[in-house]
């Protein structure tokens, strides 16, 4: 049950609050500083989180409800600290069925670095095909797929394996400058991936590169943001766990269910109750 809050969390809360903006923005970005187009793509990264690990949330601890055990889909992947860790943490269910059934079949990693290189791109074009008839989406593939080159050609693909600060509370500031530039690079690719066409993804980016970007946003989104903070701050803490209530650790019972109520009024006050489908059915 608690699982399936942190899900409805996610879902009403954050990813439904950052819709309403990335709606408008992406709709009408012309109309926008470079400022508000940048912050309009760092919303709509979280819109699809939320909006995708929420419903998986929601999926997993309904199943366990019914003894049904299934895989963990997301492990924190904006905590990664380069682009292979985050798909390691995205998506898990889809990428694991990719790995299994057509990168390993293909040879691997126990092959030559060109044919690593050729089955990394076969793997990101077909992702890009998975999600939908439109360039939009080989595009954004073929990006994550050139993200990947650095990492092969030098053997880093596989580097970062475990949990980022995992012996201390906070990321030293190596950690937090890879994980910022990963996040960076994913915000980027969103903005192709959620783009109408090609040539709208290309306009988005370049007008966000104006000397508008250091103006002030016309819009700011003050739920959004609150809501995004609350969740990177659990998430945070919670990083080594299967989700950010799972909050066994605290022993006592009062303490626990004071945290759940905490979050249930949350999602009441703060939660965006639209007709608001989940991001993914469309795919």
């Amino acid at each position: 049950m608690r699982q399936i809050l942190w899900g409805f969390f996610k879902k009403i809360v954050v990813a439904d609050n950052c819709a309403i903006i990335v709606n408008n923005i992406f709709e009408n970005y012309t109309e926008f500083n470079g400022s508000t187009l940048f912050l309009g793509a760092i919303f709509f990264t979280f819109q699809i989180y939320g909006d995708f690990s929420g419903y998986s949330d929601i999926a997993l601890g309904t199943a366990r409800l019914f003894r049904f055990e299934l895989m963990q889909n997301f492990k924190y992947p904006y905590f990664s600290r380069d682009i292979a860790e985050f798909w390691r943490r995205w998506h898990i269910s889809l990428t694991t069925w990719f790995r299994d059934y057509i990168y390993i079949p293909l040879g691997g990693s126990r092959v030559s670095k060109t044919k690593i290189i050729r089955n990394t791109f076969i793997i990101f074009l077909i992702s890009g095909f998975w999600h939908g008839a439109n360039w939009t989406f080989i595009i954004w593939g073929f990006y994550h797929a050139i993200l990947f080159l650095p990492l092969i050609l030098f053997g880093k693909n596989r580097k970062h394996t475990d949990i980022v600060a995992e012996n201390s509370k906070l990321p030293s500031i190596k950690e937090a400058l890879q994980m910022g530039a990963t996040f960076l690079l994913a915000v980027f690719g969103w903005i192709i991936f959620r783009a109408e066409n090609i040539q709208s993804a290309y306009a988005y980016i370049a007008n966000i590169f104006t000397p508008s970007l250091f103006s002030i946003p016309t819009i700011l989104g003050k739920k959004a943001i609150l809501a995004i903070c609350i969740l990177l701050l659990a998430e945070w803490i919670q990083r080594k766990k299967d989700h950010a209530l799972q909050i066994d650790n605290i022993k006592n019972g009062f303490i626990r269910y004071i945290i759940y109520m905490i979050i249930a009024f949350i999602i009441l006050f703060l939660g965006e109750f639209g007709d608001n489908q989940f991001i993914y059915f469309q795919f």
